[in-house]
């Protein structure tokens, strides 16, 4: 019988974790110590509220990085889904006077669903909207989350 899975509580410590993402292999939470993290989970590449989500937080990066916050995606696709999908946004979307937006923050390619199911990131077996606010000690300090349809 599987273990249930259990969620990380605010004050908690992040759960660790090495994973590939867009922009390499990320040693989470080493790379990000004294930073702040929005990390955000989306359930699957190419759905058109995901997308805009995706070029919004794109385009606000630089002022997440004047607050010492670096910004971290994740979803359960592939890699090479990723690559596609940030491709399609920065050549082939417009949405509300944003267009060739380049996202340049990791995106985590969780295909066994092993980092959304440490982080509680997962609504029965499917993933849901999640965010993540960590401060720069890697706790935990705010968690919405929302069913992903």
């Amino acid at each position: 019988m599987e273990q249930p899975i259990r969620l990380p509580l605010i004050g908690e410590k992040a759960p660790s974790f090495e994973a590939e993402t867009t922009q390499g292999m990320i040693h989470f939470p080493d790379d990000f110590k004294g930073k702040w993290v929005i990390f955000f989970s989306h359930p699957a590449d190419f759905t058109p509220v995901c997308t805009t989500e995706f070029m919004t937080f794109a385009t606000m990066q630089p002022e997440f990085e004047k607050l010492n916050c670096r910004l971290l995606g994740l979803s359960i696709d592939s890699t090479y889904s990723h690559i596609a999908w940030l491709r399609t946004i920065k050549e082939k979307i417009e949405y509300k006077g944003m267009k060739n937006v380049e996202v340049m923050f990791p995106v985590i390619s969780d295909l066994k669903m092993d980092i959304s199911k440490a982080f509680g990131m997962l609504q029965p077996e499917t993933p849901a909207k999640d965010t993540k606010v960590l401060d720069w000690f890697m706790t935990l300090k705010k968690m919405p989350q929302r069913p992903a349809a």
